[in-house]
């Protein structure tokens, strides 16, 4: 039940810079149990103020296909390289298992930043292609010395397919005093499994949204501080780097909650509807619903004799751990 770590693609053209850019890249990948992607970028700003957060508020969509299939397709509702607090990425990956988006802040300058994308998809022998779009918005300078790495990570005991699906957009009709509308987010209707959350982004760093009731699993309204409760963000759930906090043994921040963004935890909630929900807004501003489904593994990997420990994966136990509904 061996893992393995394999670096498939080194760019040093494909990274953040002083103007926003769209790369669209490739490469072959070994087969196997694809348990999850590394994603690591590294390099030197022009100074501190280059970068409010973390690196990932400048990743402002990103889209992975694997052998045709894209199994991860999420956007950036608002943030860039000024916008202060948690980066929208950040919440939402952290909210699929703790350390999905971290980085390393011990230089108010020096920026290295690891994004782990959750795949679970065994792929035959032989070789395979993954393709990926990423389109970042601008940084406050010139990033040197910069690169992007890919990794893949094999593990035959990952317990989880998992997909993320392409945003609803809906522009609320929001006032003062608040405004209830349905909105209905579309799943992919060839993708098999269950949703295990839901990722709301506003259209700007605040809180426009000040309840949201999943029909199928609430009768009342629930308000985003209770969501955040629910989810594990008040507990100090929320960490992120600050280069402007930054020390010399690395310093993260703690934060109950990433204003414009929540992330709703639906706990395998069957695929037999659209998701429907209602929120509750106070202006008008274009929100995005990213589903996040996921599913039993499919086939089985070639075997490998390296390790007798199993390291088991699963994105639906690490939002029920992340969450603190189970206490």
């Amino acid at each position: 039940m061996s893992l393995r770590y394999t670096l498939v693609e080194t760019s040093t053209v494909n990274i953040p810079g002083a103007a926003g850019a769209t790369y669209n890249a490739g490469f072959n990948v070994p087969g196997g149990a694809v348990d999850e992607i590394i994603v690591r970028i590294q390099g030197t700003m022009n100074a501190v103020g280059d970068l409010a957060s973390d690196m990932g508020s400048v990743i402002a969509a990103l889209r992975v296909v694997l052998n045709g299939e894209t199994f991860f397709d999420f956007r950036n509702n608002f943030g860039t390289a000024a916008t202060t607090g948690a980066s929208s990425t950040s919440v939402f990956m952290n909210a699929m298992g703790a350390g999905r988006s971290q980085e390393v802040n011990s230089s108010t300058t020096v920026r290295d930043y690891y994004l782990r994308i959750p795949v679970g998809r065994n792929i035959a022998a032989g070789i395979s292609r993954l393709e990926y779009t990423i389109q970042y918005s601008a940084l406050g300078g010139a990033f040197t010395g910069a690169s992007i790495e890919w990794w893949m990570r094999y593990n035959p005991a990952m317990q989880n397919t998992v997909t993320i699906g392409a945003a609803t957009s809906y522009l609320t009709a929001g006032a003062a005093g608040g405004v209830t509308e349905q909105v209905v987010v579309r799943v992919p209707q060839n993708v098999p499994g269950v949703l295990a959350g839901v990722m709301i982004q506003g259209g700007s760093a605040a809180d426009v949204m000040t309840s949201a009731r999943v029909i199928s699993q609430s009768d009342y309204s629930i308000d985003t501080d209770y969501w955040r409760m629910l989810g594990g963000d008040l507990r100090n759930g929320i960490l992120f780097a600050q280069p402007a906090a930054a020390v010399a043994n690395g310093l993260l921040t703690f934060s109950q909650k990433s204003l414009g963004n929540l992330f709703v935890p639906l706990f395998n909630l069957s695929l037999d509807d659209d998701l429907r929900m209602q929120i509750t807004t106070t202006a008008a501003e274009t929100f995005t619903f990213t589903p996040v489904i996921v599913s039993s593994i499919v086939g089985q990997p070639q075997p490998a004799a390296v390790q007798t420990l199993a390291a088991p994966t699963s994105v639906s136990k690490a939002i029920l751990s992340v969450s603190d509904v189970q206490a």
